[in-house]
């Protein structure tokens, strides 16, 4: 099916089980253990693999002397890059999976053990003995941003009017820097394999966000045809981006499995994960802002530093400045260094989550230097068309003007209530109340301050396949590989199937996350709800063609409710239409060019109140409110979910989250969840989300866009702001610790 016109009235539209508050459908068997995720497997006759990493982050492997270990209690074989044959690189992967004799960064692996025990294989891993040529590596960005260069490929630098000039004759300018630091996905289940072969085909059992990317990479890796491959990831224990790409867990379970010829589970120890997968990379971010007295911004501009291996992606940090806030003269620039530390890749919201962090909290200093409402100053500075066109500045009936005049033109947004979004907010956190003066709210020992930030993420969708079975007794069956990372996707796609053939909740299976399964979307870029629904409602379209034609309807104007297919004085059983065997069809949503005519965006707006601790600097959260725009919400249950999940995880980035980088060794030193801390129950309050009323025929069939992201973009800077109005001390390095405001609380 392809989507290239806005969608009209269709039968989600009827909202009876879409847009409802339907709790999951696998919940059950989640909460009664029933729910097997990736090693949980078990398999007879199975072995177990430890994965040994490079103790060095750059250089060669001198020699490796296994002899020992070989010998140790239960020991099979030993996996490394001498014996697992000719290997291939994913294309979604910067580093090798499997190291040596070169090291790129420091836990690359460099080999498994397998041995009839985990505890065997643990004890046999440590008595691994390399001798390493170390090299001189890349380890601060600080030093290397001065080398940093324009990525050949992602983000391009941006430029309207002529932004130094604008910048200079501004009435107001501001000018900061901020420093955002690498940080973990730290998702519960750690990434982990089954892996066993048949023959020449491989089954595997992988914790994996998207399915086809990972088999396509596994195949190119092993060199072998992606059709010998079966992966499967029916639970996944969550993901945050850390499991988007094919990771070393999943190829050492299969070259394991091809030695031993039994089946091999590998799961990443902890320690291990920081280092050797990937994370989000540390950034750098020059904000400058210029503004008339009134308070309207006349000069924007953003530039961004990161750091990743060679051929590595740059952290695009600056991208949300090109929507957000109007501005005649503007710039942006996206600059990358070659770094030795471990490869640096998408983590839940890349881009817009470390960029609002810089960019919100300057918007809020610049509102201080106006003196204005930091809330008003964001919706004085609204606009309705992208900022980053040449007509940005012009009125929408200017725009709509040049457009039917064949010029050219500012692209419009198919939706933005930021406005809404902040105003809402607003009037239901009690902004009202709230000091301008910062550091005289006090709550006995405890200085009070809120903050407040703008968010956004950019609307992506993906084509994305199913295939729609009935069967003879009225059951739907959905089959996609698509993945359920603690999203919900179980339950909207069963809702999205229940809603377009008539039948209760209860009348749907969903399948999931099998590589047999048609192609989906996958889970990942706040695109995966959108998509893969948008791509069960094409499969339940032609399954309504094919049962009507079966019962002698036109499926033009048949009715399907209650489980019944009706039209006129006709009514049938759906379920009769299968009565001769089962209804199998298979179909795509294909997205077309609608992004091109209207910008998709999602918007909201973070408010949060914070205490702390006059004496000793200890902080507490102690509400926190999202309003979101974001289209058609398709489950407010699960949406909510993600959205206090995205939430929390802000607040970890704000107060607690950062990878310590070792500028001597090249490695991550808290590399486990005692030193990497992320929050806890006692850590968040009481959490608000509102959804606004909306839908976006531009979007999808589903008229939706994704949450799950949007919730964590500008949490940090809203965090940031209030600590600033509690205590009047500003901090532009993340994470905002005690020790950087502390001094600055205290009597001299």
């Amino acid at each position: 099916m392809k989507f290239d016109t806005p969608a009209t009235t269709n039968p989600i539209d009827q909202l009876k089980v879409v847009g409802q508050p339907h709790h999951r459908i696998e919940g059950p068997l989640k909460v009664t253990g029933q729910a097997h995720y990736a090693y949980e497997n078990n398999l007879p006759n199975q072995t177990y693999g430890y994965v040994v990493g490079a103790a060095i982050a750059k250089g060669r492997i001198n020699s490796m002397d296994l002899d020992e270990a070989r010998k140790a209690p239960g020991v099979i074989d030993i996996v490394t890059a001498e014996n697992a044959g000719d290997l291939g690189k994913g294309d979604m992967n910067t580093a090798k999976l499997l190291g040596g004799p070169e090291i790129q960064h420091y836990h690359q692996a460099i080999a498994l053990v397998i041995a009839e025990s985990f505890e065997q294989a643990r004890a046999a891993a440590n008595l691994v003995r390399v001798d390493y040529a170390e090299e001189k590596g890349s380890f601060d960005l600080e030093v290397a941003k001065s080398e940093a260069t324009k990525p050949e490929s992602g983000e391009p630098d941006s430029d309207v009017g002529d932004f130094e000039a604008g910048f200079d004759s501004a009435a107001v300018k501001f000018d900061q820097t901020y420093h955002t630091p690498d940080q973990s996905h730290s998702m519960m289940e750690p990434h982990a394999s089954v892996a066993t072969w048949e023959g020449d085909k491989l089954k595997i059992w992988h914790s994996n966000q998207m399915i086809n990317w990972g088999t396509n990479d596994l195949a190119k890796t092993l060199k072998i045809e992606r059709d010998k491959i079966q992966l499967m990831s029916p639970f996944v224990g969550g993901g945050f981006g850390g499991k988007l790409f094919l990771r070393t867990d999943a190829l050492l379970a299969a070259l394991g499995s091809r030695a031993v010829n039994r089946p091999v589970k590998v799961a990443l120890q902890r320690p291990l994960i920081p280092n050797n997968t990937t994370h989000r990379p540390a950034t750098i971010q020059r904000i400058r802002i210029g503004a008339g007295e009134d308070g309207k911004i006349t000069a924007i501009g953003h530039e961004g530093w990161s750091g990743d291996l060679e051929d590595g992606q740059p952290e695009t940090a600056v991208q949300q400045t090109r929507f957000l806030y109007a501005g005649a003269d503007r710039m942006t620039r996206t600059r990358l260094a070659v770094l030795n530390l471990p490869e640096g890749n998408a983590m839940r919201a890349p881009g817009e989550a470390p960029g609002l962090m810089a960019l919100e909290i300057a918007m809020d200093e610049m509102a201080e230097q106006l003196k204005l409402d930091p809330v008003e100053f964001r919706v004085m500075n609204d606009t309705q068309v992208v900022p980053d066109t040449p007509e940005q500045q012009t009125s929408d009936d200017d725009s709509q003007a040049k457009r039917d005049e064949g010029g050219s033109k500012a692209l419009p947004f198919s939706q933005r209530q930021l406005v809404e979004c902040l105003h809402q907010g607003a009037e239901r956190f009690g902004w009202n109340k709230r000091n301008a003066k910062p550091g005289l709210v006090r709550d006995g020992r405890w200085l009070v301050g809120f903050g407040v930030a703008a968010a956004f993420r950019n609307n992506l969708v993906m084509d994305s396949g199913a295939r729609a079975i009935l069967g003879a007794d009225g059951l739907v069956t959905i089959e996609t590989d698509m993945t359920d990372i603690g999203t919900g996707s179980y339950t909207i796609i069963a809702q999205t199937a229940a809603e377009m053939m008539g039948v209760p909740l209860e009348m749907v299976s969903v399948r999931l996350a099998d590589s047999t399964y048609p192609v989906s979307s996958g889970s990942g870029g706040q695109f995966g709800a959108n998509s893969s629904t948008a791509g069960v409602y094409a499969a339940c379209v032609k399954l309504r063609e094919a049962v009507a034609q079966k019962l002698g309807f036109n499926a033009s104007d048949a009715k399907f409710a209650d489980q019944q297919v009706s039209s006129g004085n006709r009514s049938l059983a759906l379920k009769d239409a299968a009565k001769d065997g089962e209804i199998v069809v298979e179909d795509k949503i294909e997205f077309g060019d609608l992004g091109k005519e209207k910008q998709q965006s999602t918007f909201g707006a973070h408010f949060v109140e914070v205490g702390v601790d006059r004496f000793t600097g200890e902080t507490r959260i102690r509400r926190m409110l999202a309003i979101c725009a974001a289209g058609r919400i398709l489950n407010p249950i699960t949406a909510r979910s993600q959205v206090i999940g995205a939430m929390t995880m802000g607040v970890g980035g704000a107060l607690m989250e950062e990878l310590a980088v070792d500028k001597r060794h090249g490695f991550f030193v808290n590399h486990d969840l005692a030193g990497y801390e992320v929050p806890v129950h006692a850590d968040i309050p009481h959490q608000e989300v509102i959804f606004l009323d909306e839908t976006d025929p531009n979007s999808s069939p589903m008229k939706a866009k994704g949450v799950g992201e949007l919730g964590l973009c500008g949490v940090g800077a809203a965090v940031a702001n209030a600590l600033y109005n509690a205590t009047g001390v500003r901090v532009r390095e993340y994470p905002i610790t005690l020790d950087k405001f502390l001094p600055g609380i205290l009597p001299a």
